[in-house]
């Protein structure tokens, strides 16, 4: 019955969605404090090729089940699949810890991957039917803040679990039981349209608007949509800007630490906050970026609106990248990686949202897809900057070389931005 107080079930949606992505990033990330405690070495006698194997194994089925497993919840139902996507990584995550030989390890680092493959691409499509237009950014600025989130406190969540229960398999099972809770939580609130939510009243589906009905991509259309995908010039660029945002923001989480120890001094500990303080910047740029790309689609509409924001967030990110070479203390590089971090996530909220508008019946498949190249990317700078950085004469000047690759990359995603179009869909609507 209509009623002039509207519910507010969009809003919870959005809470358990972050809740989903603190898990997400919270299993994923724990990984690196795990595999470097005592007691894992004591137990697991791997050699240092070995880890670094079991590390990226994540990354290379993350990558990969992308389209996969968003094209699935596209197909058969975004709560009912983010829902065992939940279940399965965390049972996963509490397998680690049952697992003692580098082949175990690398088997379930593997079918982790694929599970969590699904996690954003498929909440982006519910976001998409429960928000407006001109509130999908903002909303997806607060999903991806709660996977900042759960990386931020991830390595000191795991570092005191591991200290205070005695042993790394202990703080696994915890993560696996912690998401599991998430899961049930996740199943009783979100549904994958407005109308079929008991509490979402007549007043807040008006708010929302109507999403159409899409009829989803069948099993027998999947080349033909992949296709699409091919033809998409926006969706290509889009995915062009994907792989190289990630080429310029994964070394803040890779490599920067190693750099401010070995070029700058910097112990352990302390670097370990400075890097944090840089990471924490992301999560305000989260915010200001969801509010900015929603004021721009407002004030210019859908073309110019979405990629402005993309642009301004490449063009800053890569100057403040230039910046470092000017630096010559520890905390003034770290200014200028706050100042990237800020940058970067300010995009992401646009970014989510292109892929929401043009994605139609396959949003969480159009999603995976820039997703999935954006992996790409990060994998391939984790790769190169050892190989880039000793091509200078000095460890110094090596590094410097990383800088101005991290940079032009950054600058190349700001200037492709500008040829996307988010009126332009990637498949033709069908209705059921």
């Amino acid at each position: 019955m209509s009623t002039t107080t509207h519910s507010n079930v969009r809003h919870r949606i959005i809470a358990v969605s972050m809740l989903m992505a603190f898990i997400l990033y919270l299993d994923r990330i724990c990984m690196a404090d795990i595999l470097k405690s005592a007691s894992f070495q004591a137990d697991v006698a791997l050699s240092k090729d070995e880890l670094g194997r079991v590390m990226g194994a994540f990354f290379l089925s993350y990558a990969l089940f992308q389209v996969p497993a968003g094209w699935a919840s596209d197909r058969f139902g975004a709560r009912k699949m983010l829902t065992a996507y939940i279940v399965l990584w965390s049972v996963l995550t509490g397998l680690t810890g049952l697992v003692s030989s580098f082949t175990g390890l690398m088997i379930v680092r593997l079918l982790f991957g694929a599970a969590q493959a699904g996690a954003y691409p498929t909440s982006g499509a519910v976001i998409r039917r429960w928000m407006p237009l001109t509130s999908r950014a903002r909303a997806s600025s607060m999903v991806s803040l709660g996977g900042r989130l759960g990386g931020t406190f991830a390595p000191f969540l795991t570092a005191w679990m591991v200290v205070n229960f005695g042993h790394w398999r202990r703080p696994l099972w915890v993560d696996c039981a912690l998401g599991l809770i998430i899961a049930a939580l996740y199943w009783r609130v979100v549904r994958d349209r407005p109308e079929e939510h008991p509490d979402c009243n007549d007043a807040e589906r008006a708010i929302i608007g109507q999403p159409p009905v899409e009829k989803p991509v069948p099993t027998g259309e999947l080349f033909a949509m992949l296709g699409a995908f091919c033809r998409s010039r926006s969706l290509w660029l889009n995915a062009a800007g994907q792989f190289l945002v990630n080429v310029g923001w994964v070394f803040l989480v890779t490599w920067l630490p190693l750099y401010l120890k070995e070029q700058k001094g910097v112990e352990d500990v302390a670097g370990g906050r400075m890097v944090t303080i840089a990471l924490a910047c992301g999560m305000l740029g989260q915010l200001v970026g969801g509010v900015l790309a929603d004021w721009s689609v407002r004030r210019l509409g859908p073309r110019w609106g979405r990629v402005l924001p993309m642009s301004a967030s490449g063009l800053l990110a890569g100057s403040a990248y230039l910046g470092c070479l000017q630096m010559d203390s520890a905390w003034g590089v770290i200014a200028c990686c706050a100042l990237v971090s800020f940058a970067v996530d300010m995009g992401n909220p646009a970014i989510w949202a292109f892929m929401q508008d043009v994605g139609g019946r396959a949003t969480a498949a159009a999603f995976g897809w820039g997703n999935m190249w954006g992996n790409l990317g990060a994998a391939s700078l984790s790769v190169l900057a050892p190989k880039l950085a000793t091509l200078g004469d000095t460890p110094e000047s090596g590094q410097r070389i990383v800088f101005v690759v991290c940079a032009c990359a950054l600058f190349a995603h700001g200037l492709l931005a500008l040829g996307i179009d988010a009126t332009r869909p990637v498949l033709k609507p069908e209705a059921k």
